[in-house]
């Protein structure tokens, strides 16, 4: 038995690229206007979202930089001793056992002369009495040492970044919100004139 005869198929569709841009009679005044807002808000956020990122990576890498430079100014290295031993970790020797540190009680002398308790975290499994070192303010609080460069260049590229995305983001966000609202007008257009023209078309002679 013959194969039977395949039915004929479609062209495919071809896409029109900047059809937006083109005169044509399908047109619509709406089509013209998306287009417009989108390359207004495509130039506008390729020209933001360097711009903010680099100025807020600046301004977070210029404050964090005194920050840590007013902290090594008024702050000092100091000796405390250990007055509770340490927990151990349940893995000791690995990775994990190295990055982790746990709160334990100190004793310390304050930058005043005079002798203070208070906790800091410390690597794990250290003995009562052992010697740790401890970073303590001009009021002899004891706090976080100052952040070293890497460090405060990796959040200020990391601000930088997400404040790009973010302008990104908006960006997109305005231009879909836009086409939605474009959307609705043209739905709307087109049953207001499928209306009036359903009237001709079912009125009796």
């Amino acid at each position: 038995m013959p194969d039977p005869i395949p039915r004929a198929q479609p062209p495919p569709l071809r896409t029109i690229r900047w059809w937006r841009w083109r005169r044509n009679p399908l047109r619509r005044p709406s089509d013209l206007l998306w287009a417009w807002i989108g390359l207004i808000l495509a130039v506008t956020v390729a020209i933001t979202a360097p711009m903010a990122g680099w100025a807020l990576g600046a301004t977070v890498h210029d404050r964090l930089t005194l920050a840590a430079n007013e902290q090594a100014r008024t702050g000092r290295h100091t000796a405390a001793v250990l007055l509770m031993d340490a927990p151990g970790h349940p893995e000791p020797g690995s990775a994990e056992a190295r990055e982790t540190q746990y709160p334990a009680k100190v004793r310390y002398t304050a930058p005043d002369g005079t002798v203070r308790i208070a906790t800091t975290d410390v690597d794990p499994g250290l003995p009562t009495g052992h010697r740790v070192r401890v970073w303590t303010n001009a009021e002899g609080q004891l706090t976080d040492p100052p952040m070293p460069p890497d460090e405060i260049r990796k959040r200020a590229v990391g601000s930088g970044a997400l404040t790009s995305i973010t302008v990104i983001a908006i960006g997109t966000l305005t231009y879909r919100l836009t086409a939605r609202v474009l959307d609705q007008r043209r739905m709307r257009a087109w049953e207001a004139a499928w209306q009036q023209t359903a009237r001709r078309w079912t009125t009796s002679p």
